[in-house]
């Protein structure tokens, strides 16, 4: 099922009919539907299409001298190219003026065979490529490698020149991100709001792991086979991507176990793991770099220099991870991972983590509706808020907050994931810490609900215009 990527895919056919020679770079961790995005873009335009594999350099330059051959309609028992600038050369010629899409997948495998493949890829390109109608992507789920050595990004990337022979030769680039909730429930068609935010709380964007759910056998079964048994295809998922990408990959498992379990400043994250604390800000950096981590600050501050920033677990599937399955690997290697799965699925733990994403998909609500015109103001600063209520003499915060400082206009939301709640109580907090957030002349309010609201207070909010109830099925709305 292709769904979604449509930015992506405009980015590329405005490229493509450009003239003259393109070289994309799309980057992103493994599953997240690189190799799919490409086949789609590839549809009905002439297209050599190779993925390199963990092999030789002979058995990759084999395969890939196959594949070309394929394509120009040479027979196989050609044999191989004798190098891979043979082999790049005989493209640039036999495409000739031809609007041509050569796409490498996997790129960092070959060339981690191949210390010259980029800088033979260079000179090709400077000689020959660069005056034809070739399209070429390269694509990689090592994402250091390719920010690093294919784009020339990053504290450990070479600067321009022979250590970094590519740099420059792009033309556009894409960092394939997960899937929005948006995305993630069209690939689970049919299924209810509630349901849609406990998949997107348990398995995030990544449209691989939502095409392994079978909707018919309900969240809490899917969730028991993907994750709690050994065959399960999610249960190891973690230990491979990281073990895949990094030379540490049990430091980085390590930070990612303290993040999940409370430990989110490096100091405490440091205490946590027995490593130095310059050490652990280089860790994250790293992970923060794969979209794995982010570090937060409160709405208003900058997270780079806030002393109020923590670092949280970026993607659900990593969250739920860390928090449920991992501490129960034992039970599942002694076959019992499903009783550890029932008592998990139906407690307030995992309604309390569906919950914290439950207020991630209600700012994306807030952040597609700014987008759609369809906030009463145009907020150009998204985020959520906490710290102190000197009033209250208490710990506060606010789940979700809109703003545009120079109109000095504030949308403050509360999240409410539990069936029942005392309205009138959230509502009045709400009211309560707006002006704790920012200073603003014009302030709306939005609750965001599992299910609709009502009641006296809920019918009164609802006429108020400053006032959104929004419910889970509000926030689907259209999908």
């Amino acid at each position: 099922m292709f769904v979604g990527r449509e930015h992506e895919l405009s980015e590329l056919e405005q490229l493509y009919e450009r003239d003259g020679f393109q070289m994309v770079v799309i980057y992103g961790r493994r599953r997240v539907g690189k190799t799919t995005l490409v086949s789609r873009f590839c549809e009905s335009r002439p297209h050599l299409s190779f993925t390199a594999r963990q092999q030789s350099d002979a058995l990759n330059l084999r395969d890939f001298s196959q594949r070309v051959y394929e394509y120009f309609g040479l027979p196989a028992s050609t044999g191989a190219f004798a190098t891979w600038e043979d082999a790049f050369t005989f493209i640039a010629r036999g495409a000739g003026s031809q609007r041509l899409v050569v796409a490498f997948d996997e790129f960092p495998y070959a060339a981690a065979r191949c210390e010259s493949l980029m800088s033979t890829l260079q000179v090709v390109i400077d000689h020959d490529l660069s005056r034809t109608n070739v399209f070429l992507i390269l694509t990689g789920s090592n994402q250091g490698f390719m920010r690093e050595k294919v784009l020339g990004q990053g504290d450990e990337a070479p600067g321009p020149g022979e250590e970094n022979p590519l740099f420059g030769r792009r033309t556009a680039q894409i960092n394939l991100m997960p899937f929005g909730y948006r995305d993630a429930a069209r690939m689970l068609p049919g299924v209810a709001p509630k349901d849609q935010v406990t998949y997107y709380a348990c398995l995030g964007g990544t449209p691989y792991y939502l095409s392994m759910v079978d909707a018919s056998l309900g969240v809490e079964r899917n969730l028991e086979r993907l994750f709690f048994i050994k065959e399960g295809l999610l249960y190891e998922e973690p230990l491979m991507l990281m073990r895949q990408e990094l030379r540490e990959p049990s430091t980085y498992l390590s930070i990612l176990g303290a993040i999940a379990s409370g430990a989110n400043r490096p100091q405490p994250i440091a205490d946590r793991i027995g490593e130095e604390r310059a050490l652990v800000g280089k860790y994250l950096a790293t992970l923060r770099s794969m979209g794995l981590v982010t570090k937060a600050a409160p709405y208003g501050e900058n997270a780079a220099r806030s002393r109020k920033g923590i670092y949280e677990i970026s993607d659900p599937c990593f969250s739920f991870w860390f928090s449920f399955v991992e501490p129960n690997t034992e039970a599942v290697e002694l076959d019992v991972g499903e009783l550890a799965a029932r008592e998990i699925l139906g407690s307030q733990v995992l309604a309390t983590h569906v919950g914290h994403w439950f207020e991630r998909i209600c700012l994306e609500w807030v952040v597609h509706q700014a987008k759609a015109g369809e906030l009463p103001f145009v907020p150009i600063r998204f985020g959520r808020w906490w710290g102190s209520d000197p009033g209250a003499r208490e710990r506060a915060d606010v789940d979700v907050v809109a703003g545009n400082p120079a109109r000095k206009a504030l949308l403050v939301g509360e999240c409410k994931w539990r069936g029942e709640f005392d309205v009138s109580e959230a509502a009045e907090k709400l009211v309560a810490r707006a002006p704790l957030v920012a200073e603003a002349n014009e302030v709306w309010y939005a609750l965001f609900s599992r299910q609709v609201l009502a009641g006296v207070t809920a019918e009164r909010l609802r006429a108020d215009a400053h006032w959104r109830l929004v419910d889970a099925e509000e926030l689907y709305a259209g999908e």
